[in-house]
């Protein structure tokens, strides 16, 4: 049987559209100039891993062919959605360039010149000469390829300059070497000496002092090309069950390293004799599509460009903002206690985290701390309040997911630790990820157990938690508290499933219960009482809940979308989904927080969630969506929902043409991450004793 064709946007092409978003902080003035570079760092960062993975698992749908790759797809065939995806990244990358070549303008208006090889004075020539001996040189491992029967093994992502050598007689064949760019062990960026102004890539260092690393061959001509080869990076670890969980995961990352190549960007400067050499001595065909590159790639890093002092081209550094009710020199769990708590970062100071988990840890009365790991910290604050807790006696479950993708090998080692710590690790559950932001502290008060639980949007991760937008919830209600032991339980056991009356948790109720949701708002507006929905989301994919949304709207239900990267919906159609406006907001913070909102008759049901609506949230990951019954975290999460709603300067409109027009409605002009600031800051003065951070 034939399955209902459900008008989409195909979930990479509307990704792609989330990146131009991205580039389009790059384009904008606004923006302060070493910001705009970052974000170039971003959309490269985001584009590679985006290629890794999605391109990758597209390449492998192409060589296996047959219907059900285009069934998948949503009704294309992975050979058209592959050379839609190519021409896509091959128009935004010529944008891209554009762009760094304008900011390169603009830094120079303001003394800072990132120059190359050919522009080095003689005195800084000396500085560079000396720099390289000293630091570069003994991490080069260039190889002549003439002299090699096997290729050289390119690591993914990593860097190296194909070097042709020419020698004077014309008609003597060019010589080829390899140099891998340790970007990994020496800054990308040289600052030269007393301007403090002029900067030298890494590469063109290696690329002046090419003399010197091949000086023991004669050749008149040296020159050196970018080259990058991206790698397949999916995890394919699920059909193995007998191997241990970790074991599996460990050779699944060294497999990672080693995959096939999926692309290979080269300096579009390249003669066409050394590309040629270059792609079959590699096996790669002009089907594989090389991608033309401009000089530099790796655009990564340069999300850690030298400030060089120019504060004027940064954000303006703000304070974490103190909570209004977490007073300093008093137990948190007895806040909690009384009230919940809502935290909302960046624009709230996560050190409240840390320090409940730090209160517990020395608490004598204080039994035990369950938590789940998902990402943490390279230097995480968070697992080491579990040491310490550990070594207070106290019993710590800690559920660390392995399958988080790109912090695998991160978290195999916080789990060894805290493992050796005597913590109790439970490796997520087989077939799901433990996507969960749960903790929960179990103490005995007046010989009766309260329990304390965390339900938060984002990770325990102190890093990320500066420059992601997420909340946490903190709460005593048992109504809660009770349901996320039953999810521990359940992480324990696995065949306990529970039954959840408050929490909607997945893979096993959450979808059932936000389709009666949806179909409840359908029902009041067919039965003319207000009738809305109103979502925040990171990606919104899932066929069924899209088809259910479509109902609504022409059911006469009034939806809002505010969804910062996929939208396979098609908001504003004729007869499908006019009553439905969406918009995604990119600013100098990731939006990653999930919020659901229903009318039900005006009464409110609304909810924190760890999960988006895609299929491997609702079907195939552990996530939690847990209710908001105290009327003021209600009325304040509302109030920032609103806020970003009325934004009509870092906010897009969603259409079928992904055109990421800004809205431009009329009134005041609203930047709401600003505007949430400055809410937050109206509450409370900022926390002087907290080092400052970027807002």
């Amino acid at each position: 049987m034939k399955k209902e064709q459900i008008a989409l946007i195909n979930r990479d092409v509307s990704w792609l559209s989330f990146n131009d978003r991205v580039l389009q902080e790059a384009n904008d003035p606004t923006v302060p100039l070493l910001e705009r570079l970052k974000f170039l760092g971003i959309y490269s960062n985001n584009r590679d891993e985006f290629i890794r993975v999605r391109v990758a698992t597209l390449m492998r749908m192409m060589k296996v062919g047959g219907t059900k790759a285009a069934e998948i797809l949503g009704g294309i065939n992975p050979e058209d959605l592959h050379a839609q995806i190519q021409k896509i990244i091959i128009a935004q990358q010529e944008r891209f360039y554009y762009s760094y070549q304008t900011i390169l303008k603009e830094l120079e208006l303001h003394g800072i010149f990132i120059i190359n090889e050919k522009q080095l004075t003689a005195e800084h020539g000396q500085f560079v000469r000396s720099f390289f001996h000293d630091e570069i040189l003994p991490a080069l491992v260039p190889i002549m390829l003439d002299n090699t029967k096997k290729f050289p093994f390119l690591r993914d992502n990593g860097m190296y300059l194909m070097v042709t050598m020419y020698k004077k007689e014309k008609s003597e064949k060019a010589k080829y070497a390899l140099v891998e760019v340790p970007s990994d062990i020496v800054s990308r960026f040289l600052v030269l000496p007393k301007e403090n102004k002029y900067i030298l890539l890494l590469e063109d260092v290696i690329r002046y002092c090419l003399d010197d690393l091949f000086f023991n061959f004669e050749y008149s001509t040296i020159n050196a090309h970018i080259i990058k080869l991206t790698r397949d990076a999916e995890l394919d670890i699920e059909q193995d069950v007998t191997k241990s969980l970790v074991k599996k995961v460990a050779e699944s990352i060294k497999r990672r390293k080693t995959g096939e190549p999926v692309r290979l960007t080269y300096d579009e400067e390249m003669p066409e004799e050394t590309l040629a050499y270059l792609m079959k001595r590699i096996r790669l065909s002009k089907d594989d599509l090389p991608i033309p590159g401009g000089r530099y790639h790796n655009f990564v890093d340069f999300m850690r460009f030298p400030s060089l002092k120019k504060t004027e081209l940064r954000y303006t550094k703000l304070y974490p903002l103190t909570h209004p009710v977490l007073k300093p020199k008093t137990s948190l769990l007895k806040i909690i206690k009384q009230q919940d708590v809502l935290l909302s970062f960046p624009y709230q100071s996560y050190h409240y985290i840390i320090d409940i988990l730090r209160e517990a840890s020395i608490d004598p009365k204080v039994k035990s701390i369950h938590i789940t790991l998902y990402r943490a910290s390279k230097n995480s604050k968070i697992v080491n309040a579990l040491i310490n807790a550990i070594k207070n006696n106290k019993q710590v479950t800690v559920v660390v997911e392995l399958q988080a993708r790109f912090d695998e090998e991160a978290n195999i080692k916080w789990a060894n630790k805290l493992h050796e710590e005597g913590a109790r690790i439970i490796y997520g559950v087989p077939g799901l990820k433990a996507h969960t932001k749960l903790f929960l502290i179990t103490r005995e008060e007046q010989r009766k157990i309260v329990q304390y639980a965390h339900i938060g949007t984002g990770n325990f991760n102190e890093d990320t938690a500066m420059v992601y937008c997420d909340h946490s919830l903190l709460t005593a209600d048992s109504r809660i508290t009770n349901e996320v032991a039953r999810m521990f339980q359940f992480y324990q056991d696995n065949y306990k499933t529970g039954t959840y009356k408050h929490l909607l948790v997945s893979p096993f109720f959450m979808r059932k219960r936000l389709l009666h949701l949806i179909a409840n708002e359908i029902d009041n507006a067919k039965n003319n009482k207000e009738a809305w929905i109103f979502l925040k989301l990171n990606s919104l994919t899932d066929p069924e809940m899209i088809k259910e949304l479509y109902k609504a709207s022409q059911a006469g239900v009034k939806i809002r979308l505010i969804v910062r990267s996929i939208c396979s919906l098609i908001p504003g159609k004729e007869g499908l989904s006019e009553n439905i406006e969406a918009i995604s907001i990119v600013d100098r913070y990731l939006e990653h927080a999930r919020i659901f909102n229903f009318c039900d008759g005006g009464k409110e049901k609304l909810y924190l969630a760890s999960a988006d609506w895609m299929q491997r949230n609702l079907d195939f990951r552990s996530e939690v969506a847990v209710p908001i019954y105290d009327v003021q975290v209600q009325n304040q999460l509302k109030k920032l929902m609103e806020i970003q709603w009325a934004d009509n300067v870092k906010a897009r409109i969603l259409d079928q043409d992904q055109q990421n027009i800004y809205a431009n409605h009329p009134g005041k002009k609203v930047r709401s991450q600003n505007a949430i600031y400055h809410y937050f800051s109206s509450l409370v003065s900022p926390a002087k004793d907290v080092v400052p951070q970027e807002v």
